[in-house]
């Protein structure tokens, strides 16, 4: 009997395809492109094959919400969602890790399991609050200024 466990642990990816015709990045993916009509063939025997892009990185969030109502299966009282943009402006959805969820936050997105273990697994995206950088705790520790108070220089 062969030991796959030898060979580390499985990688999970989601991926947009990519236009070979105009290079426009969907998820999830057409079958004819919007941009430029170019038909995307599953089987790859008739028509050009698109390109598999992994999705991760750095993105936006655009809106979220909380899910209640789950299935028996999940120990979590709520699950929350979010539909983000990338810098690419590619646009996807899914499980939302953040404390205090507000539209315009910065996340990084990363493909990880969403549901179940082992075989009965499913992978999704999981999108996470940035680690703030040394800019942006410094503005913070900065005190609000008042109404119609200026920096000082006229």
């Amino acid at each position: 009997m062969v030991d796959f466990g030898q060979y580390g642990p499985e990688k999970y990816t989601v991926c947009a395809r990519k236009c070979p015709k105009c290079g426009k990045l969907f998820y999830p993916e057409p079958m004819v492109c919007r941009e430029c009509g170019t038909r995307r063939d599953p089987s790859g025997l008739k028509f050009s094959e698109w390109e598999k892009v992994p999705i991760g990185g750095r993105c936006r969030l655009l809106t979220w919400t909380r899910l209640f109502n789950l299935p028996s299966d999940f120990a979590d009282r709520f699950l929350l969602f979010g539909i983000v943009e990338f810098d690419d402006g590619l646009r996807a959805s899914g499980r939302l890790v953040a404390a205090q969820p507000a539209e315009g936050m910065l996340l990084t997105a990363r493909t990880d399991v969403v549901r179940g273990s082992g075989e009965d697994s499913q992978c999704g995206l999981v999108f996470e609050e940035m680690a703030p950088t040394a800019v942006q705790l410094k503005a913070k520790a900065l005190p609000p200024r008042e109404v119609g108070e200026t920096s000082g220089r006229i």
